[in-house]
């Protein structure tokens, strides 16, 4: 069994494989203790080898696990998920819960790719906060946009500064869903820009925790002229993509040490 495992800033996820075929997967917030974290995840599993990526992935060296560990990057660990589910893949977006990563693939391999990782500006973490704002659980909150009509243009992506003008809007008497439309219209035009940056191709594989977000997903399709189950391509679990391409970095490695 080969374990991969993707210590992010929000969740962790886990995803084993067994010859090459996902066996599990697992995900839990991971808390002030994502090392307690990790032990819940990893709980009646006896892996092989365990591959760290995201943020946190370092910290795979203090669970003292009797087993092969080793890490890589989230990069990677996304190109290669992606590429598995797709292997037609031209393009990645993974806007997780504190940064955003865009890359361009040719046959598997990252060509180009660029990450916001300095501030929450577009991320999961950014829509959490102004949903909080909205008193709106952000599991909600992109229904909830999908409901406003003539956005308000949104100046700062800056998460604080956002809430004071998503406030102040509010004050004026715009209408509480167009100004969230509004918050996730800023969000995808900062994406797609990135997007441009690196090249994009279709198709485009969406992944991390904001791909379940059905008004981002819209937005997107809209702002980059692609379709959706076309163009863009959504996995069922968007949020594993890093711990699945963690495991298959170790899969992959095990085949060519058996060639």
């Amino acid at each position: 069994m080969i374990a991969g495992l993707d210590i992010g800033s929000r969740s962790i996820e886990l995803v084993t494989l067994i010859d090459g075929v996902v066996a599990e997967a697992r995900k839990l917030p991971t808390t002030f203790d994502p090392v307690s974290q990790c032990f819940k995840l990893l709980d009646g599993l006896r892996p092989a080898s365990l591959v760290g990526t995201g943020y946190g992935r370092n910290l795979i060296q203090r669970l003292g696990l009797d087993c092969e560990c080793s890490t890589i990057t989230e990069i990677k660990a996304h190109a290669l998920g992606a590429a598995h589910l797709f292997p037609e893949a031209r393009t990645v977006l993974d806007i997780g819960g504190q940064d955003t990563k865009a890359m361009s693939l040719a046959g598997g391999r990252v060509l180009k790719f660029e990450m916001n990782d300095r501030c929450a500006a577009g991320t999961g973490k950014f829509l959490e906060y102004t949903a909080g704002v909205f008193q709106i659980p952000v599991e909600e909150f992109g229904p909830y946009a999908m409901k406003g009509e003539n956005p308000p243009e949104i100046s700062s992506i800056c998460t604080v500064f956002a809430e004071t003008e998503a406030t102040s809007l509010m004050a004026r008497g715009e209408r509480p869903e167009a100004i969230a439309l509004g918050l996730h219209k800023a969000i995808v035009k900062r994406t797609a820009n990135m997007l441009r940056r690196v090249g994009l191709n279709f198709p485009l594989v969406f992944t991390g925790g904001v791909a379940n977000n059905p008004c981002v997903l819209d937005l997107l399709a809209k702002s980059v002229g692609g379709e959706i189950g076309r163009d863009i391509l959504v996995p069922d679990n968007p949020d594993h993509m890093g711990a699945l391409g963690a495991a298959l970095h170790r899969h992959h490695g095990n085949a060519a040490d058996a060639r």
